[in-house]
């Protein structure tokens, strides 16, 4: 049989070591960027010299930050070790490494997160909702699936998290009735679906060969189904599948705009004002580490340093001044 593609091989390589799907996609997208910039020529026959000056290119003419180089590098390491079987350069450091720089995360104030969620409607404002009450990462909020989630003991399994690592963490009151009211309007619409010979949602890895009709169960589906079915290619089935992320981006946009923040927050920052809240609130940081779902502790301290940066328990000098004293006054 003809060899496989380049491209190809990076993506089997990729599926059997269990890479996420936005791996794949980033990695691939890089190794591309990467032969179109040496003029379409094959990995195979460049090495070190190559990336090198691919990965200059990024910094000085496209100006990436470091974490974007970073991961540009990483692409082409797994190409060179994992695809064509060898090492880029003899030495540790061969590849240019950019130095990370260490950014504290936008953190809202309570006050400032029910402005955003008052500003937010629907399913917006319940994924915003569990992605601040319970430390939840976008994705990680709309592949919830039914029985992610229970309602009595106020928890949430998240499946499959970054790293592939399962965790528990809290689901919080105020979202119970209208997880409640939204599960019920939804079994509805899956109930109609799947009289319309539809209702089937998709299957992690191949549970879908062991269970083949689970797919079409209630407790598998999503809890935020997108808005249309379409046709599956491979089976044919009709299928829902989970809301895109872009609509939620853009409705917390909207809604930060509106509530006059002047901070750059995201759906992300909800997750930051999470674990920072938690820290105000006396929670100690190993149990944070445990609902945000941090490999190391240190990822988690970075919190720390946001309650340090505004001030917590601390008092400036200039507000012991003397009270005759003026500091908007020019100095004689």
């Amino acid at each position: 049989m003809p060899r496989p593609k380049i491209l190809d091989q990076l993506r089997m390589a990729l599926r059997a070591r269990h890479r996420s799907p936005r791996t794949e996609q980033a990695y691939v997208r890089w190794v591309r960027r990467f032969v179109q910039f040496h003029g379409l020529r094959h990995p195979a026959g460049m090495g070190v010299e190559e990336v090198n000056a691919f990965l200059t290119h990024l910094a000085v003419e496209r100006r990436v930050s470091a974490p974007t180089q970073g991961q540009a590098a990483s692409a082409l390491r797994f190409l060179y070790k994992e695809v064509l079987g060898r090492e880029l350069g003899d030495e540790p450091d061969a590849v240019v490494r950019a130095r990370r720089s260490s950014s504290l995360p936008v953190v809202l104030t309570r006050d400032e997160v029910g402005r955003v969620l008052a500003c937010l409607r629907g399913d917006s404002r319940t994924v915003a909702l569990l992605q601040y009450g319970g430390g939840l990462r976008l994705l990680e909020t709309l592949r919830l699936r039914v029985k992610d989630v229970d309602l009595e003991r106020r928890e949430i399994l998240v499946r499959r998290g970054k790293g592939s690592r399962d965790r528990i963490t809290v689901l919080p009151v105020s979202a119970v009735a209208l997880l409640r009211e939204k599960l019920e309007r939804d079994r509805a619409q899956w109930r109609r679906d799947v009289e319309l010979g539809a209702g089937w949602v998709e299957l992690p890895g191949a549970f879908e060969r062991k269970s083949p009709h689970a797919g079409r169960d209630w407790p598998w589906q999503w809890i935020f189904p997108a808005t249309r079915i379409h046709r599956e290619t491979r089976t044919g089935r009709r299928r829902r599948h989970h809301r895109h992320p872009t609509g939620i981006q853009r409705a917390i946009r909207r809604a930060v705009r509106e509530s006059g923040i002047s901070k750059r927050a995201t759906s992300h920052t909800l997750r930051h004002s999470f674990a920072t809240h938690l820290l105000e609130d006396g929670y100690d940081i190993r149990t944070i580490q445990e609902l945000l779902g941090h490999r190391s502790v240190r990822t988690t301290m970075q919190y720390l340093h946001v309650m340090n940066e505004h001030g917590i328990n601390v008092r400036s000098p200039a507000d012991r001044l003397p009270a005759h004293t003026d500091p908007i006054s020019p100095q004689r």
